[in-house]
């Protein structure tokens, strides 16, 4: 049987709609896989799995070097801004002294021609006197003021003589910032989380990998489960244990350390592959199809 005429039909002057979905043109959107998604015993910053953890307030884990070297980088950073914005302030200042010196010699100097020079200073806008005493338009002399603002005339037009923007260095912001989440953090927010690897007999034959459960239910700690940590003492727990007894009983199950409800810390997670998760992990990208695309040149070979 015959395909259909409008599918194998290309000696028109334009794509078709079959002939540009074969090219792929428009939207593609895939779904991401589990080599996209980070798991949850990893690093934010290098991705790796994570050595002497750290955690903030919001749930972000952290590897100890990763985060130490990042924050101080930022502490770098900010003594570097703020002393660009030091002499700036300094600069701008001297500057101003200087433009207010050059103003009250002016205003002397003139002062002192209109009391004593031979020819009477003209305060009218209507007239129009130079250095050398001539007034009006018919003035030809230029003042050697006028010639120094000639010889550094900054024109527009010539790339050589383009005049620069000063550059304004805004006053920096003293306060360290999470590279995960965004928000305010220091160092002495940050507390270590402790996870409970599994040492069965049965998980070490199978793999080499570490694995963890949580504590109090042995479950295998995954994606798929929301975590919790306790800030107090750094145990990890799975969300259902943590609200059904480290809530309702106020101590960790673990250690035995108090804690209150402002402790229980959820730790954020790459997500899963898994529509329902409730993760946005879908990848878009828009081809063009045309010149400058290499696509339209280019047909789909017929089908036959």
């Amino acid at each position: 049987m015959p395909q259909r005429h409008s599918k194998n039909n290309n000696d028109l002057a334009f794509f078709t709609y079959d002939e540009k979905r074969k090219l792929g043109y428009g939207t593609q959107k895939e779904r991401l896989g589990k080599d996209s998604i980070k798991p949850f015993d990893a690093c934010c910053l290098c991705l790796k799995h994570f050595i002497d953890p750290l955690c903030c307030q919001k749930g972000h884990v952290f590897c100890k070097e990763c985060i130490l070297e990042c924050l101080l980088s930022q502490k770098k950073d900010i003594h570097r801004k703020l002393a660009a914005h030091t002499g700036q302030q300094k600069q701008e200042k001297e500057d101003e002294e200087e433009r207010l010196m050059l103003q009250k010699a002016r205003d002397l100097d003139a002062f002192d021609q209109q009391n004593h020079g031979p020819v009477p200073q003209y305060n009218d806008k209507n007239y129009s006197r130079d250095k050398n005493g001539f007034h009006g338009a018919n003035s030809v002399k230029a003042t050697s003021y006028e010639e120094e603002a000639l010889r550094t005339m900054k024109a527009f037009w010539l790339p050589s003589a383009t005049p620069d923007a000063p550059a304004k260095v805004e006053a920096p912001s003293t306060s360290t910032i999470c590279p995960e989440g965004k928000e305010k953090v220091k160092m002495k927010n940050l507390f270590p989380i402790h996870f409970t690897e599994d040492t069965s007999a049965q998980k070490k034959n199978k793999s080499l990998d570490k694995s963890f459960i949580c504590p109090s239910c042995k479950v295998t700690l995954t994606n798929t489960l929301s975590l919790v940590a306790l800030s107090t003492c750094g145990h990890v727990f799975c969300k259902k244990c943590a609200e059904k007894f480290v809530a309702v009983d106020k101590v960790c199950v673990v250690c035995d350390k108090p804690c209150k409800d402002r402790n229980l810390v959820n730790l954020e997670k790459g997500g899963t592959g898994f529509a329902g998760h409730g993760d946005n992990l879908e990848a878009e990208d828009f081809k063009h199809l045309g010149s400058g695309s290499g696509l339209g040149m280019v047909r789909p070979a017929m089908k036959t």
